[in-house]
């Protein structure tokens, strides 16, 4: 369960500098699943539908991610839904109450935030507001680790992990550089380029996840392009949780109805779930 349900105990703690997150992987003992959603994408009612069936079909932690007007880390598809959850009158408050009600159902839910919405409000504030939800972390795509220290300290306090990103084409010392600094674990980009749906995973990935376990005893979710069972297996056998996005916001965008994509979601959720306990 998230810190909220958990009760006050596990959020004092992770003020205290341990990780809730952190302590989900490790506590589990396999590779977890990570389905994300765009926040109040195709509507707030229907995310909220949405989340459930993360939950009911067995998500480990949920990542929703904040509308933006520039996503620059996101491809096409995560785009388009953002850009109509805005035009809806999507706002992080919305996002949040989305986040606040799967916390409530016992979910463990992560968002995912660019930095001026951060800033906008105030961390300290954001934060605040993230802790009173239940959220676990925040991943931050568009934060440097060279900038990252006053954001992840005003976290902290709240008891949320701010999650730094690693790339490939990351030199050995700006990856030692962000394993020194990242807590919760660290969100692995699979590929170079933006979200979306992938035929096949970068070959560099079994490289680029042992050059940071030389330098971390985080644990490793890797995300971007993952959008069938046999690829999530494959990352499975590498890392510590699936992060899918794209595959997921698509089935939403294409199917006839909501509940057409609910049932899409359950059943291939369900088949993502098979190839990860058939992953060693």
């Amino acid at each position: 369960m998230s810190p909220a349900a958990q009760g006050p105990e596990a959020r004092e703690k992770a003020k205290a500098g341990g990780s809730v997150l952190t302590a989900l992987f490790r506590e589990a003992g396999r590779p977890l699943l990570m389905p994300y959603a765009t926040g109040g994408f195709p509507d707030p009612e229907a995310c909220r539908r949405i989340v459930r069936t993360y939950l009911e079909a067995g998500a480990d932690i949920v990542e929703l991610g904040i509308p933006f007007s520039d996503p620059i880390a996101d491809g096409p598809v995560i785009q388009a839904s953002s850009t109509r959850a805005l035009q809806q009158g999507v706002r992080p408050a919305t996002v949040l109450d989305i986040a606040a009600e799967a916390t409530a159902r016992g979910g463990r839910v992560v968002l995912l935030s660019y930095l001026n919405t951060i800033l906008a409000p105030t961390p300290e504030r954001f934060f605040e507001r993230c802790a009173t939800s239940g959220v676990l972390g925040v991943v931050v795509p568009d934060l440097p680790v060279e900038e990252a220290a006053p954001v992840q300290e005003t976290a902290r306090r709240q008891g949320v992990d701010v999650v730094l990103l690693a790339a490939p084409t990351s030199t050995d010392v700006r990856l030692e550089r962000i394993a020194r600094a990242a807590s919760g674990f660290l969100y692995c980009v699979s590929a170079t380029g933006v979200t979306g749906v992938r035929s096949e995973l970068g070959t560099d990935l079994p490289v680029f996840l042992e050059r940071l376990r030389a330098r971390t005893d985080l644990p490793l979710a890797v995300g971007f392009g993952i959008s069938t069972p046999a690829q999530a297996a494959e990352v499975a056998r590498l890392a510590d949780g699936v992060i899918i996005g794209s595959r997921l916001v698509r089935m939403v965008q294409e199917a006839r109805d909501l509940d057409a994509a609910l049932e899409e979601i359950t059943a291939y959720l369900g088949e993502v779930r098979t190839a990860l306990r058939g992953a060693p």
